[in-house]
Order: structure tokens, then C-alpha cells, then sequence
């Protein structure tokens, strides 16, 4: 294990998360001699402030043992895997007004797959813990389409959107990336240890916390910012009025990134953060996974070149199957339907606002019809 590499890792424990003045010590010196240098306190007293509580800790070995022995690894920006094209919008953000703003010094890994490459065309999908029906069914669609052009889907491991995000570009066949609030030894939320393993195997589960840390509300709000530069475009798919996923956003525009939200129904109010966000110019309306790919990629091909033929073609094996259940003339309810295409109560809600939305059903007092 060499001494530069033991550097970076005592450096990132002692920073706890974004510092930008660390940063700054460590593009002049180099690591090893800031490392030394924060140790003995030889610093600026922004930086000697900064770091008092914790340059006395040092389990730089031992941690950078147990992570291999999880099957991780430590990424700096001296590794080719080092995702340093994406990184590089935060060098237009003025780190030492908005101390959260620094790039990472190092991320702690778990998993195999080169953060370079996985990031290379990627999309950040986030949304709202209380997903409803709608909103899973939607982050499913958007990612098996982004998963089957080629795109990587980087998300923040929570419930809700985020873990919906995450198995299905895992049932695509497809690497994913999860960025922790946390140190990467800890599955959180819990209930998502199972699907970080499996993210681990497939693709990289990543956080600039060493081992151990626990999560925490400014941690998540950091985390956010990586969600986002990791990220060539955002996608909101339900956000309440006070929803993380706003946040992301945010972070998505200031990094310079298209942010785009899904549209769902008006009275549900897991998509009234998508809606104002439309509404005030925040973020631009997307209905399928084109859309996105449109504002995400540089370079894209027109519909007529490689989009469906037909407004039928686009439509996943569950909206094909619900919207053939209705019947050629008339209308009919919702549990009706679920019996006629064999699919869930569940999955046919949220079919049915996609059907309409790509003008194909309608509804009316007596129940959902054809329109074309």
C-alpha cells in the first residue's frame, strides 16, 4: 500500500465531506505533503479550524484494508477511473463561498466497474420517497429505454424512486451507479442491502465518506451534488413540495445540466415539485426517455430515423396490454380493466395517466375509453 495512497485516504477521513480549502492544499503540495502538513497543523487557520477535530484520527490502513476486503477500492484523481470529465463543472462553482460546493477529494468505492466509463453517458433519475403507482411505473419505463440506448442510470439508493431507478436498470441487464450518504459499509436504507450488493456486482456504489460514517441531512444534501455532477442530465419523476429530489435539481442547473421533470396528475401531490418546477422554467417537461436522451446527448438521431413508426410501438409490454383490454367503443373502470389485460390494479393506474398523456385513452364518468 503505498505512502501516496494512504495520504489520500487519511485526508478524505479527516475532511468528513467537501473542503474546499483541503482541496486547494492538496493541487499545490501534492498529497502526501498535505497530509503531513495536516497533521502536524501547519496550515492557514481556515484549514487548521477545518481539520482539528479529526487529524488525530488516523485508520488510513486499516480502512483502506477492510474496503478491499468488501471488495472495494479507493478512487482519487490520480486513478484513470477517476470520473474527471464530469467533475470538471465543478471547477465553475466558487467552492469557497458555498463550502458544499467543493469536488470530491477522493470517493470510496464498492464494485469493480471504472467510474470514468460508467459515467460517460449517464443520467441521474430521482424522485420522491412516497412514490406512487404512477411514478414507479413511469421510472421503470424512462429506465429500461435510457438502459437500452446505452445510458448508465445514477441515483441515491433511497426508497421510493431512487430504488425503483436502481432494479430497473439492474432487471435490464444494465450497470447502475448509487451514490451513499454514508460510508459504502453501511447499507442505507436498510431495507436496500440486498440492491446495493447487487449494484456493487453489476456496477459501483460510491461515497466520498470513509467507512463507518454515519448518514445525516447535510450529508444527503452533499450527496446530491455528486447525484448531479456524476450526471450528464437530471430526471425528476415525482417530486413533492419539499422533496430532495429538488434539490438534485438544483444542484443539476447550477452544474450546468438539462434538469427535466415528468408531468403527472394534477391532484396528486407527489408531482406537484415536478409541476412547479415546469411551471417556473425550472426544469423542461419530458414524456418518454427520447426526450431525455435528446437533452442529455450530444448527439441524437431524429424519429424518423430511429423513433417508432407508430404511437403504438412506444408503448411498454404493460401500457400495450392495458391499452388493448379497452374495449373498441365505450368505457370502462379501472378494476375491469385490470381483470382484461391481467395486470395489477397497481400497474394498470399507472399505465392509464401515460396512455393519456401520449393521447391515446381518455376518461370520463363512466370510465376509461380509446381515443385512437
Amino acid at each position: 500500500m503505498s505512502a501516496r495512497m494512504l495520504a489520500w485516504a487519511y485526508l478524505s477521513e479527516v475532511a468528513l465531506g467537501p473542503c474546499a480549502p483541503l482541496i486547494e492544499l492538496v493541487a499545490a503540495v501534492g498529497p502526501e505533503e498535505a497530509a503531513r502538513a495536516v497533521r502536524e497543523a501547519e496550515l492557514p487557520e481556515v484549514l487548521r479550524t477545518r481539520t482539528e477535530a479529526r487529524r488525530n484520527l488516523d485508520t488510513a490502513e486499516r480502512d483502506l484494508e477492510r474496503l478491499e476486503r468488501l471488495g472495494g477500492r479507493l478512487l482519487t484523481p490520480d486513478d484513470d477511473a477517476w470520473p474527471a470529465w464530469k467533475l470538471l463543472a465543478f471547477e465553475g462553482i466558487d467552492a469557497r463561498r458555498d463550502r458544499e460546493a467543493a469536488v470530491p477529494l477522493a470517493l470510496w468505492t464498492l464494485g469493480s466497474a471504472s467510474a470514468a466509463e460508467l459515467t460517460d453517458r449517464a443520467v441521474a433519475v430521482v424522485g420522491t420517497r412516497a412514490a406512487s403507482g404512477y411514478g414507479e411505473h413511469v421510472t421503470s419505463r424512462f429506465v429500461d429505454d435510457l438502459c437500452g440506448a446505452g445510458w448508465t442510470v445514477v441515483s441515491g439508493a433511497a426508497y421510493g424512486i431512487d430504488g425503483v431507478a436502481h432494479r430497473a436498470a439492474l432487471a435490464a441487464g444494465m450497470p447502475t451507479v448509487a451514490v451513499l450518504a454514508c460510508g459504502v459499509d453501511r447499507a442505507y436504507p436498510a431495507g436496500h442491502a440486498r440492491m446495493l450488493r447487487e449494484i456493487a456486482e453489476n456496477g459501483l456504489v460510491v461515497s466520498e465518506y470513509p467507512l463507518g460514517v454515519t448518514p445525516a441531512r447535510h450529508r444527503f444534501l452533499a450527496r446530491n451534488r455528486l447525484v448531479a455532477g456524476l450526471s450528464d442530465a437530471v430526471l425528476v419523476v415525482e417530486a413533492g413540495a419539499r422533496s430532495g429530489a429538488r434539490n438534485t435539481a438544483a444542484w443539476g442547473a447550477r452544474l450546468g445540466r438539462p434538469v427535466l421533470a415528468v408531468p403527472g396528475p394534477v391532484t396528486s401531490a407527489a408531482s406537484v415539485g415536478c409541476h412547479r418546477m415546469i411551471r417556473d422554467g425550472d426544469a423542461q417537461l419530458v414524456a418518454r426517455a427520447a426526450d431525455v436522451i435528446a437533452a442529455a446527448g450530444p448527439i441524437t438521431l431524429g424519429e424518423n430515423e430511429s423513433g417508432p413508426k407508430r404511437r403504438l410501438d412506444a408503448l411498454s409490454v404493460t401500457e400495450s396490454r392495458v391499452y388493448e383490454a379497452l374495449p373498441a367503443i365505450g368505457a370502462i373502470g379501472v378494476r375491469e380493466l385490470s381483470e382484461q389485460s391481467g395486470q395489477t390494479m397497481a400497474a394498470v393506474r399507472g399505465a392509464l395517466p401515460i396512455l393519456e398523456l401520449d393521447g391515446l385513452v381518455g376518461q370520463d364518468e363512466t370510465g376509461w375509453f380509446r381515443c385512437g
